[in-house]
């Protein structure tokens, strides 16, 4: 470690109580970016961010977009490589408001029995996250007057209610915004122990059938077993989605699915994940997915398709006998790799359509449609970030993958031509979207000591 690290260090460790202030004047801000009755509160957390990165040394701006402001501050060294940081400063809606056990915008450090928790809306996701950053950056610019990197923020305030102003925000500013690597800070760890840096997400692929039979509900004793129910077409062509072992059965589904790197692979089976007690906490026991796969393969680099919710004719209490006569299905897909999701939309559809019989028709309704985003860790910064954040925690930092889809890594490589290091703190007990969000002061502080390691590892080449 490097005299310079090391002043760094204690200075994040000594300004901690500041660092937390801090936090806890941006938690207080109820920036709900889907409800338009807190517009104004989204405006006030966007100006505190400005504030606060111009009393560090950036150039810090509130650009106005079509719907909530765009934070974006420049700053640091022109000698280092560009780094461009995203976060954001929107949070969801706080209700049901009744199992909170304080006020939500009024946060506070509690003790748990697993350690000190900072408690409030927006702790985890992602505004603890985001100070953890932006803290790591003002203690490397108290103690050597400037950063070891070039360095652009991008603070989104609506990441919260499906990001409308961030694609075109993006085009806009393409040139303004381009660096040598995205930092994202919206991830977790594998483990309380255990570091991670994000490599694989997910895309994800949604669409609604609907199966459409008679004119209207039919009496199933006079029309049962002569007419089409449409419930019975549907639940058909769902059962013929998967194999007996699992598989997929769409034609050309796995079409650019890669297999995972053996290096990757002994990096996971390395993690002493417990597929029993992860299917376990939930009341299950057995993995369900293709046959021969190991769950965190299933969960981080193998594609899937989910019935999401099925409905057709009397659902209401008692019964009915009707012979309904529609049948609608959500189904997801998650993508991994090059899978292309417009040709498995195309491919899903002409699947459908192949299985309904005459007296049906077919209707599809889309749902979003993005690729999964695979990052090339044969670039030096991603190494130099795993072995910055592995002196940092007790156990060493791994590539992982996601099991979800975060599509701000997959714009910045189409839009802005640059591959994302996803780097984040939270714990999967962080409560995030549900009453009593929060985030762990270890999380927080061991936090901004990690991006400060992983500035210092990354200027270094």
């Amino acid at each position: 470690m490097s005299h310079d690290l090391d002043a760094v260090l204690s200075r994040i460790d000594q300004d901690l109580p500041q660092s937390l202030d801090r936090l806890y004047d941006l938690l207080r801000i109820p920036s709900i970016s889907t409800d338009p009755a807190h517009d104004g509160d989204v405006a006030r957390a966007a100006d505190w961010l400005v504030q606060d990165l111009d009393s560090i040394g950036f150039s810090a701006r509130a650009d106005e977009t079509a719907g909530h402001p765009m934070v974006v501050a420049q700053g640091g060294s022109d000698d280092g490589p560009h780094l461009l940081f995203y976060g954001h400063y929107d949070v969801q809606p706080v209700d049901p408001l009744d199992l909170w056990d304080r006020p939500p915008f009024e946060p506070e450090l509690q003790d748990t029995p697993n350690g000190k928790v900072i408690r409030a809306r927006g702790a985890s996701d992602d505004k603890g996250q985001l100070m953890t950053f932006v803290e790591a950056c003002r203690a490397w610019v108290a103690v050597h007057g400037s950063l070891p990197v070039k360095l652009t923020f991008c603070l989104e305030g609506e990441e919260e209610s499906g990001s409308p102003s961030l694609v075109p925000y993006l085009k806009a500013n393409r040139d303004a915004l381009r660096a040598d690597l995205a930092l994202i800070c919206d991830t977790g760890l594998f483990d309380a122990q255990t570091p991670a840096i994000t490599t694989m997400l997910r895309g994800l692929l949604g669409e609604e059938v609907v199966i459409q039979g008679p004119d209207r509900d039919l009496h199933s004793g006079m029309f049962g077993g002569a007419a089409m129910n449409p419930a019975r077409v549907l639940a058909r062509i769902l059962a013929d989605l998967h194999d007996d072992q699992g598989r997929i059965m769409v034609p050309g589904f796995y079409n650019g699915v890669p297999e995972i790197d053996e290096g990757i692979r002994a990096q996971w089976d390395g993690l002493g994940f417990d597929a029993e007690a992860f299917l376990g906490s939930v009341g299950l026991k057995h993995p369900a997915g293709e046959a021969g796969r190991s769950a965190l393969e299933m969960i981080w680099a193998r594609p899937t398709c989910e019935i999401n919710g099925m409905i057709s004719g009397y659902t209401g209490a008692g019964f009915k006998t009707v012979l309904p006569a529609r049948a609608s299905a959500k189904v997801s897909f998650r993508l991994v790799g090059q899978q292309d999701p417009h040709a498995l939309r195309d491919a899903f559809r002409a699947f459908v359509r192949a299985r309904v019989p005459a007296d049906c028709s077919v209707e599809f309704v889309e749902h979003g449609a993005s690729p999964a985003s695979v990052m090339e860790t044969g670039h030096p910064a991603f190494e130099a970030a795993r072995q910055a954040l592995s002196a940092e925690w007790p156990k060493p930092a791994a590539f992982v993958g996601s099991g979800g889809s975060i599509p701000i890594a997959g714009y910045f490589k189409s839009i802005l031509d640059m591959d994302s290091m996803l780097v984040g703190f939270a714990k999967d007990d962080d409560q995030i979207h549900s009453p009593n969000e929060k985030y762990d002061l270890d999380s927080f502080h061991r936090g901004i000591r990690s991006w400060a390691r992983i500035l210092d590892a990354v200027a270094k080449g």
